[in-house]
């Protein structure tokens, strides 16, 4: 984690624009090449004319353009980009194919991140807490431990402008699909709020708000429980 502190945004907006642009690649080669004169920065595999080559694409293509290339296949999925992806390998949690989480989040042991959900810089991801399929988490949001953020859903992002306060998802709050919160709401434990709606102020705890703009419909106390139960089956 970043000795920086994660909660200002002029500190986040200051490491995004002093950190180094990056355009990692993979270079598939057929030909002649010299592998005693690659430069730092470069890994390569192979042998006897086909290799990978995988660095940055200025310094891959740099090289390649003093050797002999018969077939060259470049493969990248960013361009000049600030911010690394995280690395996942060692977190205690379930994270599915096609979710993209930017480096400088945390992620509590159980939670669930699902397909194409897509989460920013400074984020924090409480214990058991689910992010749904193709869900956005905006900068600085906090999602508390056992809440669930619903498939399509937004929570509002943050760094800019920095004066705005992050969105906060306390625990076991349900976000429903497609829904929206805005910066700086805060949607207390317990409460529900409905698919498609969108959030502009703070929802009370253990409330059931829906509609544009999101208002107060009843108590959670008078939902039936399948309509917010949370299952520990699915963060096994």
């Amino acid at each position: 984690m970043s000795a920086f502190n994660l909660t200002d945004p002029y500190e986040i907006a200051k490491y995004i624009g002093n950190a180094t642009k990056t355009t990692p690649v993979k270079a598939y080669v057929r030909g002649n090449i010299d592998l005693e004169t690659i430069p730092d920065g470069i890994k390569f595999f192979g042998s006897n004319g086909s290799y990978t080559l995988i660095g940055d694409l200025d310094t891959v293509q740099s090289y390649l353009d003093r050797q002999t290339v018969d077939e060259l296949h470049i493969e990248q999925d960013r361009r000049n980009s600030a911010i690394p992806l995280l690395d996942t390998s060692t977190l205690d949690a379930r994270i599915e194919p096609g979710a993209i989480i930017r480096d400088m989040v945390t992620i509590e042991p159980k939670a669930v991140i699902m397909m194409g959900a897509a989460i920013n810089i400074g984020c924090e991801i409480g214990e058991g807490a689910m992010i749904d399929m193709n869900a956005t988490l905006g900068g600085r949001a906090k999602v508390g431990k056992y809440a669930h953020i619903g498939a399509g859903a937004v929570l509002a992002g943050v760094i800019e402008p920095p004066s705005a306060e992050p969105v906060i998802v306390e625990d076991k709050a349900l976000i429903g699909a497609n829904a929206v919160v805005l910066e700086g709401v805060r949607v207390g434990a317990g409460a529900v709020v409905a698919a498609g709606s969108i959030v502009t102020r703070d929802v009370e705890p253990n409330t059931v708000v829906a509609g544009i703009p999101a208002r107060f419909i009843k108590s959670v106390a008078d939902l039936d429980e399948d309509k917010h139960k949370i299952l520990d089956e699915l963060r096994g």
